[in-house]
């Protein structure tokens, strides 16, 4: 009797190494990589939220000091500048995406930048749930392998200090 319920032992052991095995797959091909490429989008659209303020901040500077011509440099790419000078800044180009630029006036273009920011704003918000959700299921997942090990929980600070 003591022979088979050690050999029902070692199965059952063999069983929990097995989930163990595919929950710990299941986190590092699925939902860390899920993790990391919704990090790297919310950054982009940090990037753009950024881009999007410096030109409302330029537009602002641009009607507080009534500038209406401008000498500057311009990239021409692979970080060659060239001087250029701008007779009329009344009306800019906005690049709108897709490769698309429109002209717009300062009321305008600060018109759209305030639509562009706002829906920025929910893009972050939606990656920044999705996110914690990603998170989350990585916990949830970590806790059910230690439930498999029989292992004690971890107790909070707040539990260690009472």
């Amino acid at each position: 009797m003591l022979e088979f319920s050690g050999f029902r032992r070692n199965e059952m052991d063999n069983y929990r190494q097995e989930k163990v095995q595919k929950f710990e797959e299941f986190v590092d091909r699925r939902l860390k990589p899920d993790l990391v490429s919704a990090i790297a989008e919310r950054d982009k659209v940090f990037e753009q939220q950024k881009i999007f303020s410096d030109l409302r901040r330029n537009i602002e500077n641009l009607e507080k000091n009534s500038v209406t011509s401008l000498r500057t440099m311009v990239n021409l790419g692979s970080e060659v500048y060239m001087q250029a000078d701008v007779p009329d800044t009344q009306r800019i180009f906005v690049d709108i995406g897709l490769g698309f630029h429109v002209e717009f006036t300062w009321s305008e273009a600060l018109n759209f930048i305030s639509q562009r920011e706002e829906r920025l704003a929910g893009q972050i918000e939606e990656y920044t749930r999705l996110i914690a959700s990603i998170k989350a299921q990585i916990k949830l997942v970590y806790e059910g392998i230690r439930e498999l090990l029989q292992l004690p929980a971890e107790r909070s600070v707040q539990e260690s200090f009472f």
